[in-house]
């Protein structure tokens, strides 16, 4: 199954700073069997919506990377929903939840998700321990969500 990692950073796409935080969610996408594109855009709004598009064209889901906070050129979530056709905040939420009971640090994240046809899109921040404790929040769920997406037949879980 195709994923994608949209890392937006300034500094990524000049060349001057590693892109740790796209290698780590790389990682945990390949080790969960995606196959993964990867793509780095500057924290421009346009660039940021036009990635989306042609991601979303092919791969299953789409996690960005950075661009998520209250600085100025922090313009990801306003990009990703320029793009989204349906929310999926409870995503969203349960990651900053997840955040702000580690750092107080997250109070600051305006990540969004949600889909563009069958693709899930989920924001997270520029950090490692950011991106690495949002998959975790997020990976229990994944696969009923791209399930659901598929509008394949699925089991829910009854509690």
């Amino acid at each position: 199954m195709k994923a994608a990692v949209l890392t937006v950073s300034d500094g990524v796409a000049a060349g001057t700073r590693e892109d740790a935080s796209g290698d780590l969610l790389a990682t945990l996408l390949e080790s969960d069997g995606f196959e993964v594109d990867r793509r780095v855009v500057p924290d421009d709004a346009d660039a940021i919506a036009r990635a989306l598009e042609v991601l979303s064209s092919d791969a299953r889901v789409v996690l960005t990377t950075g661009g998520t906070g209250v600085a100025p050129r922090d313009v990801t979530p306003e990009a990703t929903r320029a793009v989204l056709e349906r929310d999926a905040p409870g995503i969203a939420q349960a990651i900053r939840a997840d955040a702000i009971g580690r750092t107080p640090h997250g109070l600051l994240s305006r990540g969004v998700a949600g889909t563009r046809g069958s693709t899930l899109v989920v924001n997270f921040p520029g950090s490692t321990g950011g991106c690495r404790d949002g998959y975790a929040v997020l990976r229990p769920a994944l696969e009923h969500a791209l399930e659901l997406l598929a509008d394949q037949t699925t089991e829910h879980a009854q509690t």
